[in-house]
């Protein structure tokens, strides 16, 4: 085991509506993408986020996703152009710069959110169109993928930094893809199978397909869903079994090169 990174998606209520309990989870992981309110969260969910994050030396990035609330932005949505897409990514990164900056902390990374990241694993155009856009934005930010998918390759084409990130309470298609959330076993709520999942990805690095397959992967972070009802408890899992193996959690921004 060596140096691993752990992220979670939060900020993701909005208004009177609570999603996760994201004040727990700053206490587990290492990296927060903060929902930029196309589909979750607002601004003050986003401002009381990054000062919780940086008050605990977390590292924050931005978590667009398609203008959807009503849907969570899991929804599909098609008709724009991938340089419009990119467009709707470059200003919800932009709120959480603002956001940011009057808290005295700064963005590093991005994270695409549901079905956008979805269609931008497997649609090179769409997924070219969001890289040219957080280059536009800051070529130093770093740009989370999942390894092997469309948006790595994208994000090399276009120079970016990128951090390549497993899931560790998602199962995968034989594609090297994340499960519909609908497939049986798509979603694990088991906090101690999905730990057993994540530190035999980073043993053998490579994952494990629903139908056996393993698909040698480059692993920087492991993702935990704030979203999912169990995931403080299965974070809280897991970093301690990493910790157990030897391994050292930190922001991925800190080993990377």
């Amino acid at each position: 085991m060596t140096t691993i990174d752990l992220n979670c998606d939060l900020g993701e209520s909005f208004g009177a509506y609570t999603i996760g309990d994201d004040a727990a989870m700053l206490e587990v992981v290492s990296t927060a993408n903060i929902a930029c309110g196309f589909h979750g969260g607002d601004p003050l969910v986003m401002h009381r986020t990054v000062e919780l994050a940086k008050a605990r030396g977390i590292a924050i990035g931005a978590h667009p996703s398609f203008f959807d609330l009503w849907g969570f932005g899991r929804r599909p949505i098609l008709g724009d152009t991938p340089d419009e897409v990119g467009r709707f990514v470059a200003y919800q990164i932009g709120a959480l710069q603002g956001i940011a900056a009057a808290t005295g902390h700064r963005v590093t990374h991005v994270k695409l959110h549901g079905s956008l990241a979805n269609m931008a694993q497997v649609d090179e155009e769409l997924a070219g169109g969001v890289a040219r856009a957080i280059r536009g934005v800051d070529p130093e930010l770093y740009f989370i993928v999942m390894p092997g998918m469309a948006t790595e390759k994208a994000g090399e084409r276009a120079g970016l930094r990128l951090a390549r990130e497993v899931y560790a309470d998602r199962a995968y298609g034989e594609d090297g893809n994340l499960a519909p959330r609908k497939a049986p076993g798509a979603v694990l709520h088991d906090g101690a199978e999905a730990t057993r999942r994540a530190l035999q990805m980073l043993d053998e690095r490579a994952i494990r397909t629903l139908g056996g397959a393993k698909l040698p992967v480059r692993i920087d972070s492991i993702c935990v869903h704030g979203d999912n009802p169990a995931g403080v408890t299965m974070a809280r899992t897991l970093r301690a079994a990493l910790e157990a193996a030897g391994a050292r959690i930190a922001p991925f921004v800190s080993f990377l090169a």
